[in-house]
């Protein structure tokens, strides 16, 4: 649980640069609900905006595959930054795990790139900073108390304050 706690808003960007990638500086956050540059800067999200499309660009650049999403996702998720995992070689063991399979992946699918999995592995900072950025924006709008906020949302969020 506290691997979650700690990654579920880099998941959750990953998710929106996912389904981002088709579209030309716009966000897709679902699948009826898109934003442009304007919408964001109406409502507040410019700068997360501006913030989230550097990572869509960055993963258009390397034409990054849904394989690669799904293991990005994964790796995200391994690469707490929690103080509270209980047993921390398990998560040692599981980054190793999914540090080959990318490897391996790469290396079956796009072995004319031999240091795609590392130029891959050298966007992860990137989108903690992105999601450290979204954090703040929403525990801000939380402490306005202008917005009410699932019950679920506000666990997750307080997690990573």
């Amino acid at each position: 649980m506290s691997l979650l706690q700690s990654a579920w808003m880099e998941i959750l960007i990953l998710g929106i640069v996912y389904r981002s990638l088709p579209y030309e500086d716009k966000l897709v956050y679902a699948e009826d609900y898109i934003m442009d540059e304007e919408h964001s800067r109406l409502t507040g999200l410019l700068e997360l905006h501006l913030a989230i499309l550097q990572l869509v660009r960055r993963y258009k650049k390397l034409k990054v595959e849904k394989e690669e999403f799904v293991t990005l996702k994964a790796l995200a998720l391994a690469n707490s930054d929690s103080m509270h995992i209980e047993d921390m070689e398990a998560v040692q063991k599981l980054q190793d795990l999914l540090h080959e399979a990318l490897q391996d992946y790469e290396l079956s699918q796009r072995h004319e790139e031999p240091r795609r999995a590392g130029k891959l592995l050298l966007t992860l900072p990137l989108l903690r900073q992105t999601a450290a950025k979204a954090v703040q924006h929403f525990y801000s709008i939380k402490l306005q108390g202008k917005v009410p906020m699932h019950k679920l949302f506000l666990e997750m969020l307080e997690a990573k304050v």
